[in-house]
């Protein structure tokens, strides 16, 4: 039995923005980040977490890029703690939970 993730890494959920365009196929996207999982040496998720992670990416819209973070960081127009959370999340419209 293949190694599988308990949850997506932050690497990947930020590769996840690139890959999903909301044009592939959620299979497509799921091919794409098992690949880079490899790559960088991490436990191959599972497609049902990529599946839930592309829905809400595309519920959620496009994720902010590490860059754009990381270069409103050092503006200090977002705090350091936003490069996390923008990558997990958009904060501004996380859907309220049930």
């Amino acid at each position: 039995m293949p190694a599988a993730a308990p949850r997506l890494d932050v690497r990947l959920l930020a590769a996840l923005g690139r890959f999903d365009r909301g044009t592939p196929p959620i299979a497509e996207v799921n091919r794409r980040i098992g690949v880079l999982a490899q790559e960088l040496r991490l436990p191959r998720p599972s497609y049902e977490q990529v599946r839930v992670a592309v829905h809400a990416h595309r519920r959620l819209g496009r994720f902010p890029s590490a860059g754009e973070v990381l270069l409103d960081v050092a503006a200090r127009s977002r705090p350091p703690e936003a490069l996390v959370e923008a990558v997990i999340y958009r904060t501004d419209r996380r859907p309220k939970p049930k």
